[in-house]
């Protein structure tokens, strides 16, 4: 039986990759925006598919974006920092104030997505799952409890419609 459940178990988690990556993007975070440590974190991801039409040969592409995203409860702040799977660079902070969006919302179909609209002109929809295996396309960590609080603080006191 002990072995049986072994082999059908499925991938586990690599905790010690796991936690030197969240570390990772704390430095990071903490390193781009200021106040950093104010903000808990957890790693996000967003898509952008792009569809082709070439006569008899029809599909889509997607261009996964990973993120590093922070929020802070008191002053109703998301901050979004770009970075790569293997966080060895990121790009500058895009900062989302509750006071100053357009309106956020949860999506569910087609994807699981968090969803902000700064303005009329623009969105961004935020992936995010308790852990990811492909470390070659998302960043490896672990985060079950803070996707959690993160869904909670969103849907409770971010999103509006």
């Amino acid at each position: 039986m002990g072995l049986f459940s072994k082999l059908f178990k499925g991938p586990e988690i690599d905790q010690a990759k796991s936690d030197a990556n969240a570390q990772k993007m704390r430095q990071i975070f903490d390193q781009m925006v200021e106040g950093g440590k104010d903000y808990r974190l957890i790693f996000g991801y967003t898509e952008d598919v792009s569809r082709f039409n070439y006569g008899f040969v029809h599909g889509s592409k997607t261009k996964i974006g990973n993120l590093i995203v922070g929020w802070n409860e008191d002053s109703q702040t998301i901050v979004v920092v770009p970075t790569v799977p293997d966080l060895s660079a990121c790009g500058d902070p895009v900062w989302y104030r509750r006071s100053e969006i357009l309106k956020a919302y949860r999506n569910k179909y087609p994807t699981d997505a968090f969803v902000i609209y700064p303005d009329k002109k623009g969105y961004i929809a935020i992936n995010a799952y308790d852990w990811l295996e492909d470390e070659s396309l998302y960043v490896y960590v672990s985060q079950e409890k803070e996707l959690a609080e993160f869904t909670d603080f969103f849907l409770n006191r971010f999103a509006k419609k």
